[in-house]
């Protein structure tokens, strides 16, 4: 017989699948419209002065290789509570992309930690470096140059699946850094039960093998999820009621155009750096 537990996962996991299919149907539907965009765009430019496809091409590029925010379903929203963040600093989104993955320049025997300073508190993460050694390079080297400072956390899940993602500067889920790395540390211990445990921090992905790019998740309460998302880090105790605030503050409506639930807080990473201990 069937428990009432393993059925509640069974529906999460069929969830997750359903809301799979339907990101893979919308990134294919945007790569055609875009591809209608240009191909109208080059009739009215050769007509008049020259053809200029780079930015239509580069958006194409930019969906291919994203790292989506295929790592969670898209929950029932909760109600709206005040937003209990601050306003962010002052600057600006880097567009910046790479054509790969960086070079690797961390000393894998070492410990490292990232902090995340956000407009709601300081989010501060021990990174899982001899485990998930590309990932931790990658985001040493993405931090360095600036990429998630002045970044929106673009969604929350408040039901079944229970994270806060970030890690897109386009605000979207589409967004990434030009490059994927490989999946590491699938096997961790944490995993047990198919259960990403509180304070997790894993890798979102388009739902294929080895497609992570910058997008991560913040896991604030127990959830299950299958173990395709790397595990690269765990958040402090401190690190874990800021969490708490944010999602207590609930999720609004879903977007019509990607099915994101963005938080009601105002999560911007106002700096990340990653660290040596």
């Amino acid at each position: 017989m069937v428990t009432q537990d393993q059925r509640r996962r069974q529906l999460a996991r069929e969830k997750f699948l359903r809301q799979q299919q339907r990101r893979t149907e919308a990134r294919r539907k945007a790569r055609l419209r875009n591809s209608v965009i240009a191909s109208v765009l080059g009739v009215v430019v050769i007509g008049s002065v020259a053809l200029y496809t780079t930015g239509v091409l580069k958006n194409d590029d930019d969906k291919k290789t994203d790292a989506s925010a295929g790592a969670t379903p898209s929950a029932a929203p909760t109600s709206k509570a005040p937003d209990p963040c601050a306003k962010p600093a002052a600057g600006s989104v880097k567009n910046l992309s790479w054509k790969k993955e960086p070079a690797m320049d961390i000393d894998t025997s070492a410990k490292y930690s990232m902090k995340l300073a956000t407009t709601c508190g300081d989010i501060d993460i021990a990174l899982k470096t001899a485990a998930a050694p590309h990932t931790v390079n990658s985001f040493a080297f993405l931090a360095g140059k600036g990429y998630f400072d002045h970044t929106k956390c673009h969604r929350l899940t408040p039901e079944q699946i229970f994270v806060l993602q970030c890690g897109d500067p386009k605000g979207t889920g589409m967004g990434g850094p030009g490059y994927t790395i490989p999946d590491e540390n699938l096997k961790d211990r944490v995993l047990k039960g198919g259960t990403y445990p509180a304070g997790t921090v894993a890798m979102a992905n388009t739902g294929q093998k080895h497609t992570g790019g910058s997008q991560f998740f913040l896991v604030y309460k127990d959830s299950q999820l299958p173990p395709s998302y790397t595990p690269f880090g765990t958040v402090s105790e401190a690190g874990m009621k800021v969490l708490k605030k944010i999602a207590d503050a609930g999720a609004q409506e879903p977007d019509p155009n990607t099915g994101n639930t963005a938080p009601n807080a105002t999560v911007v990473i106002n700096k990340a750096t990653v660290t040596k201990s």
